[in-house]
């Protein structure tokens, strides 16, 4: 069976399913769900199923994804951006644009896998 990098637009018990998988694995687990309310995706990384934190660079690196995301959504989609929370554990983002919801997941485990191979 394939380890997937995030899950998307599934069903609670497709979530749980994942998240213990990902605690299984010592990996990040990361979903990401429509916002019905203005269309655009909600992406939630959590470390909480892993024995590491995102490191002050790692932090910066996510922050630039972020900001790019703010700008091309303000500028490119009919809802503007959201919001986001950030902290070495926890992870929310709120307004990202379909197109690049993958690139986003995908980007953030990668580089969550990165200094820990």
């Amino acid at each position: 069976m394939t380890f997937h990098k995030y899950i998307a637009d599934s069903k609670m018990f497709e979530y749980d399913k994942h998240y213990r998988e990902c605690q299984q694995q010592n990996k990040p687990f990361i979903k990401s769900k429509i916002n019905p309310v203005h269309g655009n995706y909600s992406i939630t990384i959590d470390l909480m199923t892993c024995d590491y934190v995102f490191s002050e660079f790692e932090l910066n690196e996510i922050k630039n994804i972020i900001k790019s995301e703010i700008v091309f959504v303000n500028s490119n989609c009919r809802n503007p951006f959201n919001a986001y929370t950030i902290d070495e554990e926890l992870i929310w983002i709120d307004g990202v644009s379909s197109e690049h919801m993958d690139f986003m997941c995908t980007s953030i485990y990668d580089l969550s896998q990165k200094y820990r191979d």
